[in-house]
């Protein structure tokens, strides 16, 4: 059994991670800047050893990695901006070196260790380095495309209209993964340290085209769905970062070896585009006032 620090605990990949962690009988300590909040609490429900601790505080996370084993490692962008992820980033790594941890799994993104041209991809291969070179057991996962974002945000404001607002062409093959799977695979590289230790690996458990992913959704919903391709224009007036995402997954696209990854690595029980649009609470979310879905 070990003791794994999770970070971003309450977040949709830190959150998969700390579940699938305890059902494998670990002991989780659950690392928030709000040990309060409602996914916190549902945590400690489960077992979790809730923590407060911030990127930005590195006595917190002296503190909340002391004794542990191991850690789970996310950084985001998102709500922040590239320079603050590097930062906070190269802080979490200096703090799992410092408390001597055995194995460190840092989530990145798929292709992340290529020159994309996509700013958070660069900020996450900054990180990649500064944990390569910091003499802490590591492994890199690099997840695809969130299945989850499509319950989300402009997404599910067009699937109330009957629409799948997607800014990719029709038939772009684009690589996709839910949480749960990334929470599955980070689980199995705990558990199967010294397999992964020293490794990067892309995962996804499905790729599809905005076509396919458009039928999956109207089967789901019991609705037609149709896709709409969104312009990049109408993006990069939101951002110039997920412009260049999208131009990115348009133009070179991600390939993930999804045969490999089902084959080597059953466990995981991965999930289909199907499987994670049918265990959805379409009801629930279509019902849900477009401005709270948005984040």
């Amino acid at each position: 059994m070990l003791t794994v620090a999770v970070t971003g605990a309450t977040g949709a990949q830190g959150g998969a991670t700390a579940r699938a962690l305890l059902d494998a009988g670990h002991q989780v300590r659950a690392l928030t800047r709000d040990p309060g909040s409602a996914a916190a609490e549902a945590l400690k429900a489960l077992g979790a050893d809730v923590r407060r601790a911030g990127f930005d505080d590195r006595a917190s996370l002296d503190a909340a990695l002391a004794g542990a084993d191991a850690l789970f490692a996310v950084t985001t962008p998102f709500g922040t901006d590239i320079a603050t992820e590097v930062r906070q980033g190269k802080s979490l790594v200096d703090a799992a070196a410092a408390a001597r941890l055995g194995h460190v799994v840092f989530t990145s993104a798929a292709h992340a260790d290529r020159d994309t041209g996509v700013p958070h991809y660069a900020s996450k291969r900054l990180v990649e380095q500064h944990l390569a070179a910091s003499g802490v057991p590591w492994t890199v996962i690099a997840p695809a495309a969130f299945m989850d974002n499509y319950a989300s945000g402009w997404t599910l404001d067009g699937l109330r209209e009957g629409t799948f607002a997607w800014p990719m062409p029709a038939d772009q093959p684009l690589a996709l993964i839910p949480a749960a799977d990334i929470g599955a695979f980070a689980a199995l590289a705990f558990r199967r340290r010294a397999e992964f230790i020293g490794r990067r690996i892309d995962i996804a458990s499905d790729e599809r085209t905005p076509a396919q992913m458009a039928e999956i959704l109207a089967s789901a919903i019991g609705a037609p769905i149709a896709h709409r391709e969104v312009p990049l224009a109408y993006v990069r007036q939101r951002s110039d970062d997920l412009a260049a995402m999208f131009a990115y997954f348009t133009e070179v696209g991600l390939d993930v070896d999804v045969a490999g990854l089902r084959r080597d690595h059953p466990e995981v029980g991965w999930h289909g585009f199907a499987d994670w649009a049918a265990a959805q609470d379409w009801p629930a979310l279509l019902s849900s006032s477009p401005a709270a879905s948005r984040h």
